[in-house]
């Protein structure tokens, strides 16, 4: 049965979720009965720090970012579900840990087949099922099927770092494996980080454009890096984020007026490398060119906040703004500036001490969250899925979204108890860590990507009062045994039943 709900409409959610023994009916729409919008922006490489409201000493000033916060909710305790890209947009669109697959370490390139298996359900297929229409525009990173004149070879042989075989890709054919083929009624993407080749926007599943040329790539300055790879017509580098901006704006003007809900799923490309802003937004910062890209960033949330203003959307839409993990900001970043992508919080993307994973996200919903409010409740990116099947009152099969918890008693702001039992990390190189309660433990030394290796002098393991400690300076490790064999315990029973929830 495809879980994508597109071809078999309603009918196939319905015979789901009479099948399923733990279903949920909690709707939660408003008193004249219409669901709301989501609009679910997630920024490339952003950190917990980058946002002035969160960080009163922030380089970087982000007014429309501030907005939401300021009229809505923040999370003071959100978590990406990897320290990288792949696995966190994997956990997102399906409510899944990404360890679950085949990837357990790192991250797909453009040219790397699809990720998402044929038979997970993805959010979009779920709010499909509910009416919704969705679309996908920005960053999909998530592998895609590309066609091959020569289906017995490869396009990549031996390390994904490789440079592939792109004369065996047929661009002219459809591409397959992308939003189109997991649930999105529309969709307007680059294929992986836009560092990473090839070089071009799909839509839907065809190439918008010929490629007709290549990039040698880029190395320097610091952060102004892509590799060399096929480029489309027309494609710019540094016009991919306004171009995106303006599909996603379009797209909101598309649905104004519309009877069905609709869901926006915007990951965008910044500020991951290359960091490129736009001239009038050169020195606007005091972080850099870093910082001038984030000060871009918040521009681009602001033409969505602008397009809801105008379209009279505001009240029953809920949106959001996170990041897929922590910003990459080096201690070498941090000899130039005083400037904190990561906030008070230790390492950077990649690993499993919080600045891979804790980050940003702040939500605005005017119908039912009142302005200003905040929530500590520990949630990671996969819960959005668990979280919209409680709004629409769909249900939540149990056979999908196996790590997901919803979150809508802390946003409607109606828990007090911790939703989540435990909540898993994931770093670069497959490091776990999981956090219980104020207590954080990681599964090994060292940061478990590009900080810190570790030493063999320390601990085999780390553990952290979250409360007491969020810089995670003092290891508990050795003084409390006990509460590490409990950790240690219930991350096995996560990782080996195949689920969380």
């Amino acid at each position: 049965m495809p879980t994508n709900f597109k071809t078999s409409s309603g009918l196939a959610a319905l015979i789901i979720l009479a099948l399923s023994p733990f279903i949920i009916f909690s709707c939660q729409d408003n008193d004249d009965g219409k669901l709301p919008n989501l609009i679910f922006i997630m920024a490339d490489d952003m950190g917990y720090g980058d946002l002035s409201y969160l960080n009163p000493e922030s380089g970087v000033k982000t007014p429309n970012m501030d907005r939401i916060a300021e009229e809505g909710m923040i999370f003071t305790d959100a978590h990406s579900p990897s320290a990288v890209c792949t696995p966190t947009r994997y956990g997102v669109l399906t409510g899944r840990y990404c360890f679950r697959t085949s990837l357990k370490s790192g991250v797909l390139v453009g040219l790397s087949p699809s990720l998402i298996e044929s038979n997970r359900m993805t959010i979009a297929g779920l709010l499909d099922s509910a009416g919704y229409h969705s679309a996908c525009i920005g960053k999909w990173h998530l592998g895609l099927d590309w066609a091959r004149y020569d289906t017995s070879k490869p396009l990549i042989q031996g390390s994904i770092w490789d440079r592939p075989n792109t004369e065996n890709v047929n661009y002219e054919a459809e591409v397959r494996g992308g939003p189109a083929d997991h649930g999105f009624d529309f969709s307007f993407i680059i294929p992986a980080s836009l560092d990473m080749t090839p070089y071009c926007y799909i839509s839907n599943r065809k190439l918008i454009a010929p490629i007709t040329d290549t990039t040698p790539g880029r190395d320097t300055p610091r952060g102004v890096f892509w590799r060399p790879g096929d480029l489309q017509e027309g494609f710019t580098i540094d016009g991919v984020l306004p171009r995106i901006t303006g599909e996603a704006v379009k797209y909101i003007n598309s649905r104004a007026g519309k009877p069905e809900p609709f869901f926006l799923y915007f990951p965008l490309t910044a500020p991951h490398t290359p960091w490129l802003p736009a001239e009038e937004f050169r020195d606007a910062s005091e972080a850099g060119i870093y910082g001038d890209f984030v000060s871009m960033v918040d521009w681009t949330v602001g033409q969505v906040l602008k397009s809801l203003d105008e379209n009279n959307l505001v009240e029953n839409t809920i949106i959001i703004v996170t990041s897929d993990n922590g910003s990459h900001w080096t201690p070498s970043d941090k000899e130039l500036f005083a400037h904190r992508a990561n906030g008070i919080f230790s390492g950077m993307k990649s690993d499993a001490w919080e600045g891979g994973h804790h980050v940003p996200y702040v939500l605005r919903w005017p119908a039912k969250v009142k302005a200003g409010s905040r929530t500590d409740q520990v949630t990671t990116l996969t819960d959005l899925f668990a979280t919209m099947a409680d709004i629409t009152g769909i249900g939540l099969p149990d056979n999908q979204a196996e790590d997901s918890y919803s979150m809508l008693p802390a946003i409607l702001g109606n828990n007090e108890e911790d939703i989540r039992e435990g909540t898993i990390h994931h770093s670069i190189s497959g490091m776990f860590a999981l956090r219980m309660g104020k207590w954080k433990f990681i599964d090994g030394r060292g940061s478990g990507g590009w900080s810190y290796k570790g030493s063999e002098d320390e601990p085999e393991g780390q553990l952290y009062d979250m409360e007491a400690d969020p810089r995670e300076q003092n290891n508990l490790f050795l003084e409390n045994p006990g509460q590490v064999e409990k950790m240690k315990a219930l991350l096995e029973k996560y990782k080996s039943s195949g689920r969380s929830r």
